[in-house]
């Protein structure tokens, strides 16, 4: 890649990661007040349905490796294991939490890591510290160099994060073509359902349907 070309990419030095950061900003801003109302609900419903703290914060990986607070409506019990989704129970989830994962809903607080810096609406999937196969495989793409988003390319291709490798071929593939039309295709994508990198509901949707086959 050229010296020009390298500095077309969303990595935080290039004029192009000002255009995003920018975006993010702005998005952000026009998002804050409808989701401090929808949060507002769903944080009175959890205590009262699922009797448990409404909001989940736990540490990820951020840009170039930076460890950063993530923020989510709660969806699993709080004496859940703290380990990646994939490897994680159905029976971990609370009796609000499969709608709020299935609409995205849960995710609105990371408003606050948006405009805190820690994440962008777009970008590779946060992970947790613990994922060592998939920081190193991303770094060695130059992933890391990159936010991690609210939503992404492996979310739209319907990716857990079970296989380091092809998670962190399709975060390398979307930051070398990256532009804020390839961002809003995402977004657009991610509204209309497009978004299924979700392990858990997917294995649920999974059952769902079998148990409607066996009857």
């Amino acid at each position: 890649m050229t010296n020009k070309a390298a500095k077309m990419r969303p990595d935080g030095n290039g004029s192009d990661d000002v255009g995003k950061r920018l975006f993010d900003i702005i998005l952000a801003l026009l998002l804050v007040l409808p989701a401090l109302l929808v949060c507002g609900v769903f944080v009175i419903l959890i205590r009262i349905v699922d009797r448990s703290p409404a909001l989940f914060i736990q540490e990820r990986v951020g840009q170039r490796n930076r460890r950063f607070r993530l923020y989510k409506l709660r969806t699993m019990r709080p004496n859940s294991p703290n380990i990646p989704t994939h490897e994680a129970s159905i029976s971990h989830i609370t009796p609000l939490g499969g709608l709020l994962r299935r609409t995205k809903l849960d995710e609105l607080p990371q408003l606050i890591n948006v405009l805190r810096g820690d994440m962008s609406f777009v970008g590779p999937r946060p992970c947790l510290p613990s994922q060592s196969e998939l920081i190193g495989e991303r770094d060695k793409r130059g992933v890391s160099a990159l936010r991690p988003g609210i939503t992404g390319i492996s979310q739209i291709a319907g990716l857990d994060m079970s296989d380091p490798v092809t998670l962190a071929q399709h975060d390398a593939a979307y930051k070398h073509r990256w532009s804020l039309a390839t961002d809003f295709s995402i977004l657009a994508r991610t509204l209309v359902g497009r978004g299924r990198g979700d392990a858990l509901i997917a294995a649920d949707s999974r059952l769902s349907r079998k148990d409607v086959q066996d009857r």
